[in-house]
């Protein structure tokens, strides 16, 4: 529009130069006129373009004999020719005119009033450009000839001014043809991939036992809890765990929580973390197969009621109580931080790094292993079918609580394998807690010894707790073990060795337990061959600033030699003195931790120092009367009416009280061959004091239905040596005295 604008201005001067000084002096006398106006102007400058391009067209019409028929037809042009000047064009050919400046140009075939898209760039003097025609003279035709040439010449005229306005419309040469058609998509890596990914899942639920039979009627739904309690790992990245900590403790339990409580006693404003691969906070197990099944069903589920009335949770510590991870390098005044949902997967003790499963390191001033134990399984189930796999439980964490006391439902009946400590505890807990006992789960015992603790205690006493648990409601089945288990229906299908069947619900497997001692393949660790566990020494220590607590540790008892124990209270000694040296204190191993285990009503007791069976021992038990043993089931009834546990109630019914002495076994006599006398009476066995003996020392002692006398037994565990006669020893320990109530009373607040 611009060259064509320019163009216009051009001719105008040079064709109408009265026009512009008319032009400029109506500008100079302020005022305008019509033919003067920049409208007018256009108009004539369009018309003087298409006459210029009209008159070679008009010059040959005229010399083929059509000049005489034009000028027969009217028609308003005016022609003026000057110099460089063009033809103006009148109003009759408005069609071929080009559009004036700021007029809208509209486009053939297009009903939108919007110009459309952009066009390629075209000089505009191309299609302005004059044909040339040059002027022959006409020889001399015959009349037919003349006319057939000026048919000829007709149609080519004709034909040029068709090609001019088709340029003309279009604004330049036709378009180039459309690109070709994307080829089309092949579906082939996609189907290839679907069917790989198929027989990868078929692979997979073949190997996870889903085709080895029919699913239970009810499945069981393993993430309710989780989703009820919310529990996550913590922090939800690894990134946020700090990138050094002077004391670093590996494990979550009992033992770590001793060693962080000794470290501050020493070091006011230690920065410690633990790092657990469990989702909860330090706790307690003990609880799990004891006072949480006599739990009332309205209170917090993992809250428990002690023997001296008392309530408390299983966790340590309330969660404020400890420090966020990504804060512990910060804060002034130290703190424990612990990481939930984590694993060491190997310690660079050279460089004191822990480097976690997902690669992120961890350096360290001086470090604690403490991952305690895992429960053992049986071969039978663990190569049994996913649907048996489900409905077997191995009883070790809150978790392992949690589901179980939520998948028990009404008339279940439930198989306990295994008669150690924590089978026969389970045992006692499910037959006769309230929460089991409105349910009316029936509750089975198999194991291949002779009799409940057969490990621990003398034959003849494992003998008589056997049956003080089958009158506790417990079907204790001993000398047997499962051959054979499947899927019968709905229920287990146990087979004995006998060939007899049993069906069950559900199935415990409680065969003790193994020490967590996967780092020591990748850490380069010494584990112990006979014992097991980490190998260390008299102060716990693995490596230098590697120290090893509670049931994972293999250490060397400076009275009894190389031990490993598994109990809590051994759990607490070895991980506060692990504390202790982790500080510098450099103090060897010299404390005896002692267990205890409560069965029912009439079955409490506490132990320390060797407890085998294997061993030689030597027994001291009293004998209550009948009105005492009266007003001891009279104060176990009461116990049972204001609602107290277990515990509370077997310490009412075996009170001290005056009893008349049994006749005591000779020192260094064995067990064994005392425990058909021994069993005459019915009720002998209610109170007493065993020794264990080893080389005619005393190096174990358990109190049997005896509270608040563990001072007693580890001051003649200390002694390390042989005594004359057991009875008098036994008098130690007050079996034949009534305490006070004053005594009672101190007892009941420690």
């Amino acid at each position: 529009m611009l060259s064509v604008s320019r163009v216009a201005v051009g001719n105008v001067r040079c064709v109408q130069p009265a026009l512009v000084r008319i032009r400029k002096h109506v500008l100079a006398g302020g005022f305008t006129q019509t033919f003067g106006s920049r409208r007018w102007i256009s108009v004539k400058v369009n018309q003087a373009l298409l006459a210029k391009e009209a008159e070679p067209n008009r010059r040959r019409r005229q010399t083929l004999k059509e000049r005489e028929a034009e000028s027969n037809e009217p028609c308003s042009c005016v022609e003026e020719e000057g110099p460089n000047s063009s033809t103006i064009v009148t109003p009759c050919d408005e069609s071929r005119r080009l559009p004036m400046m700021g007029e809208l140009i509209q486009f053939p075939n297009d009903p939108s009033p919007y110009p459309a898209p952009p066009r390629r760039h075209i000089p505009i003097n191309r299609f302005f450009q004059p044909k040339t025609v040059q002027t022959v003279p006409d020889p001399v035709l015959s009349s037919c000839e003349k006319c057939e040439r000026e048919e000829e010449e007709e149609e080519h005229v004709v034909q040029e001014q068709t090609e001019q306005k088709a340029i003309a419309t279009t604004g330049g040469p036709t378009c180039p043809p459309p690109p070709p058609p994307p080829p089309k998509p092949s579906y082939t890596g996609y189907i290839l991939g679907a069917i790989a990914l198929t027989a990868g899942g078929l692979g997979l639920a073949y190997y996870n036992g889903l085709f080895d039979g029919p699913p239970p009627p009810t499945p069981v739904d393993d993430t309710k809890e989780d989703a009820d309690r919310k529990k996550r790992t913590y922090p939800a990245s690894s990134k946020d765990l700090p990138k050094h900590v002077p004391y670093l403790l590996v494990g979550g339990g009992t033992a770590s929580i001793a060693a962080f409580r000794a470290i501050r006693v020493h070091d006011p404003k230690a920065k410690v973390m633990m790092i657990t691969n469990e989702l909860e906070m330090p706790y307690m197990r003990p609880p799990l197969s004891k006072e949480l099944w006599f739990n009332p069903t309205e209170a917090e589920p993992l809250k428990f009621r002690q023997w001296n009335g008392s309530e408390r949770s299983i966790f340590y510590e309330p969660n404020d109580y400890y420090i966020d991870p990504s804060k512990l390098s910060d804060a002034p005044n130290g703190g424990v931080a612990v990481a939930r949902g984590y694993e060491v997967h190997r310690l660079d003790v050279v460089n004191r790094k822990a480097i976690l499963t997902d690669g992120t390191e961890i350096s360290y001033d001086k470090c604690l292993i403490a991952t305690g134990a895992r429960p053992k399984n049986l071969p039978i189930f663990e190569s049994a079918p996913r649907a048996v796999r489900e409905r077997v439980t191995l009883f070790k964490s809150v978790y392992d609580f949690e589901q179980l006391s939520s998948q028990l439902q009404d008339g279940n009946r439930v198989a306990i394998v295994g008669g150690g400590f924590l089978g026969s505890e389970l045992a006692c807990a499910l037959s006769k807690s309230e929460q089991t006992r409105k349910k009316k789960v029936e509750v089975f015992q198999l194991f291949h010894e002779g009799g409940n603790m057969a490990k621990v205690l003398p034959e003849y006493l494992s003998s008589w707790t056997t049956e003080r648990l089958r009158e506790e409601g417990v079907k204790v089945w001993p000398k047997t073990q499962v051959k054979a288990v499947e899927m019968q229906g709905s229920k287990l299908k146990l087979t004995l060795m006998d060939d007899s069947v049993l069906l069950v619900d559900r199935v415990i497997v409680a065969v003790g337990s193994e020490p967590n001692t996967d780092l020591a393949k990748t850490s380069g660790l010494e584990v112990d061959g006979k014992n097991g566990g980490f190998l260390v020494d008299a102060e716990l220590r693995a490596r230098s600033n590697v120290f090893v607590a509670g049931d994972a540790a293999c250490f060397y008892d400076t009275k009894f030699g190389r031990r490993r124990v598994e109990h809590h209270d051994h759990a607490i000694v070895s991980g506060r003195l692990a504390g202790e040296n982790m500080v510098g204190l450099n103090k060897p191993y010299t404390h005896q931790s002692m267990f205890w285990s409560d069965l029912g009503p009439r079955i409490s007791y506490e132990a320390i120092g060797l407890i085998d069976s294997s061993l030689p021992t030597v027994a001291v038990f009293a004998k209550r009367t009948a009105e005492e043993m009266s007003r001891a089931a009279a104060a176990a009834a009461a116990a049972v009416t204001a609602g107290s546990t277990d515990s509370e109630k077997l310490q009412a019914a075996n009170a001290n009280v005056n009893v008349d002495v049994k006749n005591v076994p000779a020192a260094g006599e064995p067990a064994k061959e005392q425990s058909k006398e021994q069993q005459e009476p019915e009720d002998s066995f209610d109170k007493g004091v065993i020794f264990y003996l080893r080389d005619k020392k005393v190096v174990g002692l358990v109190l049997w239905n005896v509270f608040n006398r563990m001072g007693t037994a580890r001051k003649i565990l200390d002694q390390h040596t042989e005594y004359d006669d057991l009875n008098e020893v036994a008098k130690l320990f007050n079996l034949h005295d009534r305490r006070t109530e004053s005594e009672e009373l101190e007892a009941a607040e420690q």
